[in-house]
Order: C-alpha cells, then structure tokens, then sequence
C-alpha cells in the first residue's frame, strides 16, 4: 500500500485524502487546527499538527513525511503585512524554503504542488501552460516564486497544477456577489473548475507517475461573467448581481487541453 502525504487538510486536501484512502492509499494528513486531529483519524487519515511560518517548521514534520513516496502541498499563500505599512513580507514563500530541507532529507521521490492560475496575472486572450506567468496580485507572484523553488530541486520531481476559480457544492462565488451592483467585466469568460475534477486530476497524475510537468486544471465551461452569475442567482434565488457595461471586459481564457490530452483526464463537471 503506497502511502502519500497531503500537507494543509482543508477544503481540497481533507476530501482529496478520502479519496485516496478509497483508491487503496494510505494517507498522512497535516492540519493547523488540535480540533481537527480527531476528525482526520476517525477518517483513516493519520494526523499530524503541523504549521509552518517564515522561520520555522512547527511539528513533527519529519514524522508526516516518513515513509511517503509523494507529497501533495496544498497550502494557500495567506500574506501577512509587516509592520502595519504597505510593504508585504514573502511570508508563502519562506514557509516553501523552511519546508524544502526536510523534504530532501526525506523518502519523497514526487511533489504535487497546488498552485492557481492567478500566476499569469489579468492577461488578455488565450493562457496555456505555455504562456509566460506575469503575476500582478502579491499571492500570484509568490505563488510563482514557490513553483520555481521546488522546480529547481534536484532531490525529487515536481509538478504544478494550477487551478483556476474553485467551486463546490457548498462553494461559488454567487453567494459573495448576489445583489451587487456595478461589477467590472460581464463579458469576461469564467475560469472555474469543480471539487471533484481538482481531486480527479491529482488522483491521474498519482497513478500515471505525471511528475516534472505543469498542468492548468480550468473546466471546458467558459460562459461570460454576467450570464453565468445571473444564471446561478436565479437557480439559488438569490438577488440578481448587476454589471458594469461602460468598460471594456478582458478577456483571459484558460485552457487545459493539456489536462485532456497529454494527462488522459476526462472532465466529470462539465457545466458548472
């Protein structure tokens, strides 16, 4: 039985972690939070209190990844302002730079790297695995900074998956947005991708050994901004969000033909 760590057990990883255990897995799971270590060992998820900063790595990191031959890293690039100004210390990717050390001295042959699409930045047209990530947002471009650390490591293989807006059964933006009034680019194209094709794609690189490669994982859905946010108001009958037309929308859409065709995966969610 192939035993995998995830590190950072939160909306993606907990159910990421389910469904390894369910695909003949064993699991490790780290998590920030004492209350939740009970949750993670009644599931078969054995638990681990791990937290990391910009000098240390707390807990027993060490332990979380003995024995794992992969490490799924799925952790989000909360930023912290130093100081109270308006600087922005590199909080994320000193936590990568603590983390790598004990990675390389560990049995990990393979890291899974979950990044977002926001590393390209607000880029107008057709965004590919091959398009030249220009991060304009501070997480985006210590995303990106991350990415290059663990790429750029000899002792085990990395690949990037780069998703896109995330939604879920209990997740979607329309929830935040009802009711609003003047919101920017209706016309933009969504770049989504559902719960359950994010896991799906992490389970096929597992199985496939797809290591050392970049993926864009963006569901084939792509309806304008207004259209798709009207649409899912009236659905939850919730208030109707109102869009600012005075102002030309970008137009940035992301593909994942890499996902289909190079990775073999087929899409479960395909209308969002």
């Amino acid at each position: 039985m192939k035993q995998i760590s995830i590190l950072g057990c939160g909306w993606l990883g907990l159910p990421l972690a389910k469904a390894l255990l369910l695909n003949g897995f064993s699991a490790k799971g780290s998590t920030t939070s004492e209350s939740k270590l009970s949750t993670l060992k009644t599931l078969g998820i054995d638990p681990f209190l791990i937290s990391l900063d910009s000098k240390n790595t707390n807990g027993k990191v060490d332990d979380f990844l003995y024995g794992s031959e992969t490490l799924v890293i799925d952790i989000p690039p909360q930023l912290n302002r130093k100081n109270n100004d308006s600087s922005i210390e590199k909080i994320f990717v000193e936590k990568i730079k603590n983390l790598i050390p004990h990675i390389e001295k560990s049995d990990v042959k393979n890291v899974l790297f979950v990044s977002s699409t926001s590393v390209y930045g607000e880029a107008n047209g057709i965004i590919t695995e091959e398009t030249l990530p220009r991060p304009d947002t501070e997480s985006g471009k210590q995303l990106l900074e991350a990415e290059k650390l663990l790429q750029n490591n000899s002792h085990f293989k990395t690949t990037i998956l780069r998703f896109g807006g995330l939604i879920g059964e209990d997740r979607n933006p329309i929830k935040f947005l009802a009711g609003k009034q003047n919101l920017e680019n209706p016309e933009t194209p969504i770049n989504f991708i559902h719960q359950k094709d994010c896991i799906g794609i992490i389970l096929k690189i597992i199985a496939d050994d797809s290591w050392n490669e970049i993926y864009n994982g963006v569901c084939h859905f792509h309806p304008s901004r207004e259209k798709y946010y009207t649409q899912k108001a009236a659905e939850l009958k919730l208030p109707l969000p109102e869009f600012d037309h005075s102002k030309t929308s970008t137009k940035k859409l992301i593909l994942s033909d890499k996902v289909v065709n190079i990775l073999g995966y087929s899409f479960v969610k395909t209308n969002l």
